[in-house]
């Protein structure tokens, strides 16, 4: 895909122009999106927040990212095998618009379609943003990160692989089958709903195979 990932957390306001608090900004951009959003179902009772959005070269919203549970850091060498690393439990929530093959909006070009695949990447690689192993310098985490960057791209080309496995969640109260796999990081997962767009989720602390999945009623109370 295509796609420009926004840290709209942090993205700074214009210098002339008006003063936007960060939360406002953030949801903001998530309510542009022509799709809904999916997050954790009602079963889960913790902390929500909003974190990142992804624009194709025109703007258009076409993927982003919800938490729930504790907001993660990065584990290294500090956190691993410490209470750190145990009383960190999230798990992030990837809403992906489920596009065909399409022309871009200056008609220069075509867009990639999105596709399971697409949730599993974005998943994959949102897991490896809180994460390198332990006894790394950090002069050698950004060649660690690309290699592992290409390995989730490969690894969510091949949903069918022996590196996945099926698990069955529910998506708005509907069994679904999702592409399924565990890391010592974490684990993946991606699939698709019945409401035009694919889900993936990637977390830690949290086990996967009690969650549910369920359309986000009013993303702007996530601000």
């Amino acid at each position: 895909m295509e796609t420009t990932s926004r840290a709209v957390a942090q993205a700074p306001a214009a210098e002339d122009g008006p003063q936007v608090h960060p939360a406002r900004r953030a949801v903001d951009d998530y309510l542009r999106a022509p799709f809904p959003w999916y997050g954790l179902d009602e079963a889960f009772t913790g902390p929500r927040w909003l974190m990142q959005v992804g624009t194709a070269a025109d703007g258009a919203v076409e993927h982003g990212s919800i938490g729930h549970g504790d907001e993660p850091s990065v584990r290294n060498e500090h956190a691993a095998g410490s209470g750190q690393d145990v009383k960190e439990k999230f798990a992030v929530v990837v809403t992906v618009a489920a596009n065909p093959v399409r022309r871009s909006a200056d008609g220069t070009g075509l867009l990639e379609a999105t596709s399971v695949s697409s949730a599993a990447w974005l998943a994959g690689v949102g897991l490896l943003s809180f994460t390198w192993p332990g006894q790394m310098d950090h002069s050698l985490r950004d060649d660690w990160l690309e290699q592992q960057t290409e390995t989730a791209w490969a690894l969510a080309d091949d949903l069918s692989g022996p590196e996945w496995s099926t698990l069955s969640l529910p998506v708005d109260g509907v069994p679904t089958p999702f592409h399924y796999r565990e890391s010592e990081f974490g684990w993946v997962l991606a699939g698709s709903t019945q409401a035009g767009v694919h889900v993936g989720a990637y977390g830690r602390g949290m086990s996967a195979y009690g969650l549910g999945f369920a359309a986000v009623k009013d993303v702007a109370a996530y601000a």
